[in-house]
Formats: structure tokens, C-alpha cells, sequence
């Protein structure tokens, strides 16, 4: 099945004045949750929904106690997670403390299957 994209119209951040060009944005085609996910894994195993939806809440609860410590999350061929953080610059490395952090966020990186399907993806666009 096809990703299915429109246009959308968006103006140049280093010249206002310069008239919009229009770009592909993505349309979402619904959505899965974790009690979806696990009814599908269900099927295809041995376990009942609950005891794979427990598995999936269990593994949201260990990631974030992982990342909290500091650790790269490595889910084999799906990717990694891992916590970057932005600072405020100094002259010395004595000078910069805690405080000086601006934002923190998460940083996901595709495993190889990931990547993959990303180069084999094909496009409609919404009518």
C-alpha cells in the first residue's frame, strides 16, 4: 500500500518576501496503539493478547528507566534509543554546569530493516 501525500505550501525561512513553493507532507492513515500491537502479536503467537500486551508495557517501562540512567537502548534490528542533550556554550569546561542545560530530548536511530523499508516505500498522492 502506498503512503499517501499532499501539498503543502511553505515559505522560504531566509527570504520571507520569495513566493511559497510547495512540498509533500505525509497523511497518516489512522494510527496502531500498544492494545492493537498486541492483539496482532497475539496471533501470531502463542500468547493471549494480555500477556503481550504486559510484554509491551513492561518494555515501555524498562526503556524509559534505561534512558533515565543514561544507556543506549538497543532494540536489535529496529534501532536504538538514546538521551541528547543542548547547553548553553562556555569558555571553560569548569564553567558549565547542569543549569547550563537548555533541552533534553530522545533520539531515535533506525535499525537496517527500518531503513530499508523507507527506501522501498511507494507514494499516492490525496486526491
Amino acid at each position: 500500500m502506498a503512503i499517501k501525500f499532499k501539498s503543502q505550501p511553505r515559505k522560504n525561512p531566509q527570504d520571507m518576501v520569495a513566493p511559497e513553493k510547495f512540498y509533500a507532507a505525509a497523511i497518516a492513515n489512522g494510527e496502531t496503539d500498544m492494545e492493537a500491537l498486541a492483539e496482532m502479536i497475539s496471533y501470531q503467537s502463542t500468547l493471549t493478547d494480555t500477556d503481550c500486551y504486559a510484554v509491551l508495557r513492561s518494555l515501555e517501562h524498562n526503556i524509559i528507566n534505561e534512558l533515565r540512567q543514561g544507556r543506549i537502548v538497543k532494540l536489535g534490528s529496529l534501532g536504538n534509543f538514546q538521551v541528547s542533550i543542548s547547553s548553553e556554550g562556555k569558555v571553560t569546561p569548569e564553567e558549565l554546569t547542569a543549569t547550563d542545560i537548555t533541552k533534553s530530548r530522545i533520539i531515535f536511530r533506525p535499525g537496517k530493516k527500518l531503513r530499508h523499508l523507507l527506501g522501498n516505500l511507494s507514494y499516492q498522492k490525496a486526491s
